[in-house]
């Protein structure tokens, strides 16, 4: 077992000052209008993943995908449940996020290593092979803020990409860039799989979960709907999605 989640769940509290603002918090509260209701993003999920499973995660917007993936990497804490996670987890979580935009692509590539632990050495030696898995050779001197939002994101997989961990987390990060370079994406993270790590993959995309994963979760409203072989439960969501 890598990561087992026992009868997970997160509620969010709706209508307090946090969710609704301080002032629209007071005017509720004088016209005896106030109210708090719970809100449940994820609602009693369980399952469990050996070494080398890949999980894609789907459901449509809202379902509570991104939730459980915090849940997972110890961002949130479940309001119910446990989460037991053996190894060290490494996440691409919005990707683009950290970066200094008056930096140039160089001095931002050493920022983000530092960032998620990487030696100065260490950068050193990787720092080539980043730039050219991100094709951004010649961008190297320009400043952050002039590149477009796909080489933002494709600089920021390159690095984050170099993690060796038991877990790897992946949201939405496998889309970035063009055909060739998702591509060129998801061969990375078949490298990162055969050496042993446990990988979970938000994606939209059916037909890259079906391509990349042996498992699949689907949820709905927070709900667990199945999990097991991706085939069985690709299908049914497909057979869903056309009703």
């Amino acid at each position: 077992m890598t990561l087992r989640l026992e009868n997970v769940s997160v509620r969010y509290k709706k209508g307090d000052f946090k969710s609704v603002g301080l002032k629209e918090y007071v005017l509720r509260r004088i016209k005896g209008q106030y109210k708090v209701s719970w809100f449940l993003a994820v609602n009693n999920v369980s399952f469990e993943l050996q070494d080398g499973d890949m999980l894609g995660i789907i459901g449509k917007n809202g379902a509570g995908k991104s939730t459980l993936l915090k849940v997972i990497t110890g961002i949130m804490r479940p309001s119910e449940g446990t989460v037991n996670v053996k190894g060290n987890i490494a996440s691409l979580l919005e990707l683009a996020s950290g970066f200094d935009n008056e930096m140039t692509v160089k001095e931002n590539t050493f920022l983000r290593g530092a960032m998620l632990g990487y030696t100065k050495e260490f950068m050193k030696q990787k720092y080539d092979e980043i730039i050219e898995f991100a094709e951004l050779q010649d961008f190297q001197d320009s400043k952050f803020r002039q590149l477009s939002s796909g080489m933002k994101s494709r600089l920021a997989f390159s690095i984050a990409s170099l993690v060796q961990p038991d877990i790897l987390i992946l949201d939405e990060v496998l889309s970035v860039g063009d055909g060739a370079f998702r591509k060129k994406s998801e061969d990375k993270m078949r490298e990162i799989m055969k050496q042993g790590a446990t990988t979970l993959l938000v994606s939209h995309s059916i037909g890259q979960i079906r391509r990349l994963c042996n498992k699949a979760l689907w949820l709905d409203k927070g709900k667990m709907v199945a999990f097991g072989d991706t085939k069985d439960v690709c299908d049914r969501y497909e057979e869903f999605l056309k009703k």
